[in-house]
């Protein structure tokens, strides 16, 4: 069965991520304050994830669409919500609020190993109350010690500020990472090859290029 993918997210990273595999897709960005009533990093991705999808899946089944003009049949559209947490120590690291609290992030992570959750939900309209599914993703990964020069020039730099954990994987940071365990995508945001294996097992197909 066909469906029109929509991402309900701003990140340039998964937009990458999917137009790496040839998925064709628009964009329509979840506008919703992001609240967490979970404790555990696992849980807390899926419920992200799933609250960015049922705000989009709503906005657009009210008329809102992503573009000039709709593309696809009201009910022919899939939303694909993500969202992505460092942790380590079971402790949730979000986007460093300032210089300081990035360097305090990199120091804890230097020399060690911590984890990355993408948590992601798929609503189909078509189907009966909605929701498909929903998975989280893990990826370990260990870094090489860091310096406390090294953390301040990179904290300066402004790359950290943004990103939760307070690094980069596939920018400035990548130097200081010793080893991956698990898919690299859901590192950067988005593990890709699940989801598309995902929607096959669900005979679910969306519009890609050849």
């Amino acid at each position: 069965m066909y469906r029109q993918l929509i991402l309900a997210s701003a990140s340039p990273r998964r937009r990458e991520l999917l137009k790496q595999v040839g998925m064709e897709f628009l964009v329509l960005p979840a506008q919703g304050e992001e609240i967490i009533t979970k404790v555990q990093p696992q849980e807390a991705v899926c419920e992200l994830a799933l609250h960015k999808a049922v705000e989009v899946a709503k906005r657009v089944s009210k008329g809102e669409w992503p573009g000039e003009k709709e593309t696809a049949a009201p009910k022919e559209f899939l939303v694909l919500g993500a969202d992505t947490v460092v942790a380590f120590e079971g402790k949730i690291l979000g986007k460093p609020k300032c210089e300081a609290e990035a360097v305090e992030m990199l120091s804890s992570l230097s020399g060690r190993t911590h984890q990355v959750y993408t948590g992601v939900a798929l609503i189909d309209v078509a189907r009966e109350g909605w929701e498909v599914g929903q998975f989280c993703q893990e990826t370990q990964v260990e870094m090489f010690p860091i310096s406390e020069a090294e953390i301040r020039a990179y904290v300066e730099s402004g790359e950290p500020m943004d990103k939760a954990g307070a690094y980069a994987i596939q920018g400035r940071g990548a130097v200081w990472i010793r080893e991956i365990r698990g898919d690299y995508n859901n590192v950067v945001g988005l593990p890709v090859a699940e989801i598309y294996q995902w929607l096959k097992q669900l005979g679910i197909e969306i519009s890609s290029k050849a």
